[in-house]
């Protein structure tokens, strides 16, 4: 009887001192990023249910479907890129971190219940659509680098994104307030803040990147600018006569260009990483191509350079691109662990004159000769550009299909 007794009190200690597990609750959500200068970076997200929401870019809609529970906690795993936020759940919305672990950045977080990205004051002054000549870091010799601003804006809303030579800040959204501008993105893998001050013809601001990274950027309406041509950047160096490699499938076999399987047909080699949004753009793109213009002569591959610091990981994360986006041509393991020095990853590409971009596209015709190289990817978010891109694309590749060998 005692036994009894000792056994009904430890389960009532036992279930009064357990937590409840808490889950997200529906409805709108403006979630942001502390970083330095007491900045923040806004995003906005739908909670469907408690295992799906949305997170939204101007017309960017990323849907996330792993999402976990402990206790009160939730773990918001973003899909493809490895970035995820641990928070507590309360009554106010979700407080904790945003976690990149090959980085290894921690960024503190937080969520509460609204629908304005960002708050507005004034009516705006000042209406920036159009093309913008921009400059990023100008005074830094090291840090410099150029890029084509496109915007529109309605009343207060700005939507639009920058052009740089490797690619693009894909969907930013956010406000003129008064003469001030405020853009912001946010998708897993990068989260972006842009601020400035307006005129009609000239913008002067910074950007932030995370919490780790502020520079400053000028820029001036140009309705005539254009970057350098994509197409002239990378090059194949005298005295090679081929494009070739051999890297690891995620099964460890071997691959190289000179297999028989890749005899006598046009390849398409994307230079790539899990973790950039661009190349995830490009991949989205090649794979759509594929599916709606299949072709026994015409082959994709790619190479992943990837941040990931062991070979285990670099294989998880490429199969979970393949797995959540349907890629079914080959994706190689070119280098891990530091695949931002583009310096060690031309190493692996010695045939390339550098590497400055990810992605870089090379288009090989039936003999193995590489036809054009293109570097960077306009996406969607940069509008006429990425129709542009799609119409050349499609029209080279029927080109070189219909060659002989």
């Amino acid at each position: 009887m005692r036994l009894i007794v000792v056994l009904i009190g430890f389960l009532c200690f036992f279930s009064c001192t357990s937590k409840e597990t808490k889950t997200l609750e529906k409805g709108n959500y403006r979630g942001f990023l502390q970083i330095q200068d007491n900045e923040e970076i806004p995003f906005l997200f739908q909670v469907e249910n408690d295992t799906l929401l949305t997170i939204f870019n101007a017309d960017e809609k990323i849907k996330v479907d792993e999402i976990t529970y402990t206790n009160d906690s939730a773990k918001i795993q973003t899909p493809v890129f490895e970035g995820y936020i641990i928070a507590k759940l309360n009554n106010t919305g979700l407080k904790g971190t945003f976690h990149k672990p090959s980085l290894d950045r921690i960024v503190p977080f937080k969520a509460v219940k609204d629908s304005t990205r960002f708050s507005i004051v004034n009516q705006a002054s000042v209406n920036i659509s159009g093309n913008w000549e921009t400059v990023f870091s100008k005074d830094s010799e090291v840090d410099k680098y150029i890029a084509k601003g496109i915007f529109n804006q309605k009343g207060n809303t700005v939507t639009g994104t920058f052009r740089t030579t490797s690619g693009d800040y894909r969907y930013l959204e956010g406000v003129m307030d008064g003469d001030s501008l405020r853009l912001s993105t946010f998708d897993g893998a990068h989260a972006f803040l842009f601020k400035a001050k307006a005129t009609d013809s000239t913008l002067n601001g910074f950007f932030y990147s995370d919490n780790h990274w502020k520079e400053p950027f000028t820029a001036k309406l140009n309705s005539d600018y254009e970057l350098p041509n994509e197409e002239e950047l990378t090059y194949i160096k005298e005295g090679y006569e081929f494009f070739d490699f051999s890297f690891p499938d995620t099964r460890g076999r071997v691959v190289s260009l000179s297999d028989p399987e890749f005899k006598n047909k046009v390849i398409i080699i994307q230079i790539m990483g899990t973790w950039c949004p661009n190349c995830l753009d490009e991949s989205k793109y090649l794979v759509k191509y594929l599916q709606e213009n299949p072709n026994k002569d015409l082959q994709v591959i790619s190479l992943a350079f990837e941040v990931a610091k062991t070979r285990l990981k670099a294989y998880d994360r490429i199969n979970r691109l393949k797995d959540r986006i349907g890629i079914n041509y080959p994706v190689l393991l070119a280098q891990f662990g530091n695949a931002a020095n583009k310096d060690l990853a031309q190493q692996k590409l010695p045939m390339l004159n550098h590497l400055i971009s990810y992605p870089t596209t090379l288009f090989l015709d039936k003999n193995r000769k590489v036809r054009k190289i293109h570097t960077g990817f306009n996406g969607p978010a940069t509008g006429e550009k990425y129709q542009e891109f799609k119409k050349e694309f499609e029209s080279f590749v029927a080109l070189l299909l219909t060659e002989d060998e």
